[in-house]
């Protein structure tokens, strides 16, 4: 679509500015755009999405910019998982089958299994670790090994409220499925009690990004499925035995029982392909004199839709409205292509790369498949600079994260800021929630910039009439006047690794530091490590990027989930198994968690 076509569709649905914001700025129509109703909060590997990507790759040809060298366009496609729906899941009791969708349905971390063993009613299915000092174990006194459980979905109903704050932390349904596999359950059927908020309902299939199952058969029925389940048991009704189940009395025993029951679990993961923009306006001279012919400025384009991916954090009132992500992070993408247009006119020792990452909000996945099949070598990349929410300044405060990646930033960053004035706030992490992670972890001296949070943040009013634009415009200058010194260099900033500084001894408020970065788009079963913080814990103990852990603190690891709740096992400072696979050799550690708060 043609560019002044596109723009003109766009506009009428975009939001007006309000009266103190209309003065003329270089970022403001960008932020408009892509925070408009029309693009519907550009999920990844949505019309919106596709929406937002033909209005970037029309500004990045109208500034003159260029595919990458080899390709024929700006459009860097990757493959992600979108969500998971039932594939015909069916249960059988006593000769009797269950299989239409208003019945039961798989759970979408289920694995794809056919299963039958002798039922057990865990109750709850809740296990709080020893490291709560709180006694509360389902499993208590009951022998599921090889068995299907049946478990309660939510925690006790009438307990008191000390003691619901600490069982919901604990009564995720990923949660469950791991105790249950940890057990040596075959399979897990959660039943919404009688006395419970949606009773007798099944479970909607979540988004859920995680490619790889949960280990164990998983599925949810109704409440005829349930009472089914419970037919012929003398003593107990599901409905009775939620009753005495919901005081919270942890000396509540399961039931076993010799029924047998057959579970067919088929759950279709739906893959989606994304889109990264990636483009680069040339050096204007040879480019032989001068080490690392590349920089480039990232930012990432998509948010959160209608807060379908489970991070938004839209209230009651807003749930499924359209997340504008004006701030996050139409600014950042504003940002990026102001910046373009302005080195577009200017003379260029290197290489400029302008990189529009997708997937951001599910977990880096555009930048980190960028970053597994980089179309240029990263050894030949000088520097990153990351955008992600720099439009909500207060008080003159510029935050500027990973200044730690090369010790040629204080200075350029000092220099830059005499006619900038920021009040700046340095940060040495380069350790962060945004794409600046997957360069660090390359090795590339990168710095990423941020205004800061807010109350909009993930929900429905993060709109275009709160971004403070001639602050943004100041931050684009910024960023610009820090890449012209480094394009203006023979030599590239010189990459340091940057040691992870941790606390001390345990303290009130702090919690365990592993050092571990997950790879959220994996499909292995374990915790594929995308990294390792460097000076952490992993570090420590000798993991490194592309280990594949399958088991800490006798915990088995299938995927990210288990890696969490396991976590709430380890100790500080107590030292603990880690099994890994590397290479496909399975390998074992020793590793000690950290405080960190």
């Amino acid at each position: 679509m043609r560019r002044v076509a596109l723009i003109a569709a766009l506009a009428l649905a975009i939001q007006p500015a309000s009266h103190a914001q209309q003065t003329a700025t270089r970022t403001r129509a960008h932020v408009t755009t892509l925070a408009s109703p029309a693009l519907q909060g550009r999920l990844t590997g949505s019309a919106g999405e596709k929406l937002a990507s033909d209005y970037i790759t029309a500004e990045l040809q109208r500034i003159g910019a260029k595919p990458l060298p080899g390709h024929t366009d700006f459009l860097e496609a990757f493959e992600f998982t979108a969500g998971s729906k039932d594939g015909g899941s069916s249960l059988t009791i006593a000769n009797r089958a269950f299989s239409s969708r208003a019945e039961l349905q798989a759970l979408s971390f289920s694995d794809n299994a056919d299963v039958s063993g002798p039922l057990v009613f865990a109750g709850y299915g809740i296990v709080v670790p020893d490291s709560q000092d709180f006694g509360y174990d389902s499993y208590a006194g009951l022998d599921v090994k090889d068995k299907v459980v049946v478990v309660l979905r939510y925690f006790p109903e009438d307990a008191d409220q000390k003691t619901k704050a600490i069982l919901v932390r604990y009564s995720d349904l990923r949660y469950k499925a791991l105790a249950a596999r940890q057990h040596g359950a075959k399979a897990l059927v959660v039943v919404t009690g009688p006395r419970s908020p949606n009773a007798g309902e099944t479970i909607p299939m979540s988004f859920d990004t995680a490619l790889a199952g949960s280990g164990i058969a998983a599925v949810s029925v109704n409440g005829d499925v349930g009472k089914a389940l419970f037919a012929g048991a003398r003593d107990k009704t599901l409905e009775s035995a939620q009753k005495e189940l919901d005081t919270g009395n942890p000396h509540v025993a399961g039931v076993a029982r010799d029924t047998i029951v057959s579970i067919h679990a088929a759950v279709i993961r739906e893959k989606q392909t994304g889109h990264n923009i990636v483009a680069y306006l040339p050096a204007t001279t040879p480019t032989a004199a001068v080490s690392k012919p590349w920089v480039m400025l990232g930012a990432h384009y998509d948010h959160l839709g209608h807060g379908e991916s489970g991070s938004s954090l839209a209230g009651k009132e807003e749930a499924g409205q359209i997340h504008y992500g004006a701030d996050d992070n139409a600014s950042g993408t504003a940002a990026v292509l102001s910046a373009g247009a302005e080195l577009a006119r200017g003379p260029r020792r290197r290489n400029i790369v302008l990189a529009l990452w997708s997937g951001e909000e599910l977990g880096l996945l555009g930048s980190a498949a960028y970053a597994a099949a980089p179309p240029l070598p990263l050894d030949q990349l000088a520097a990153y600079l990351n955008f992600d929410m720099v439009g909500r300044m207060r008080d003159n405060k510029l935050t500027v994260q990973a200044l730690g990646t090369s010790a040629a930033w204080p200075g350029i960053l000092e220099r830059a800021n005499v006619a900038a004035g920021f009040n700046l706030a340095l940060e040495s992490d380069p350790y962060q929630p945004t794409d600046v992670a997957t360069f660090s972890l390359a090795n590339v001296a990168s710095l990423a910039f941020f205004t800061g949070t807010h109350v909009d943040y993930h929900r429905p009013t993060d709109t275009a009439d709160k971004i403070n634009y001639d602050d943004l415009d100041r931050i684009v200058d910024f960023a610009v006047a820090i890449l012209t010194r480094v394009e203006n260099t023979d030599e590239a900033p010189l990459f340091t690794k940057v040691e992870q500084t941790q606390t001390g001894g345990l303290r009130g408020g702090v919690r365990v530091f592993t050092g571990t970065i997950p790879d959220y788009s994996s499909d292995a079963k374990g915790l594929l490590l995308s990294g390792v913080i460097g000076g952490g814990p992993a570090e420590m103990a000798g993991l490194q990027k592309g280990d594949i852990i399958i088991e800490i603190a006798g915990q088995s690891i299938t995927n990210i989930y288990d890696y969490t709740y396991a976590l709430e096992v380890l100790k500080i400072d107590q030292p603990t198994k880690v099994v890994y696979m590397r290479s496909g050799q399975r390998r074992e550690t020793m590793l000690t968690p950290a405080a960190r708060k």
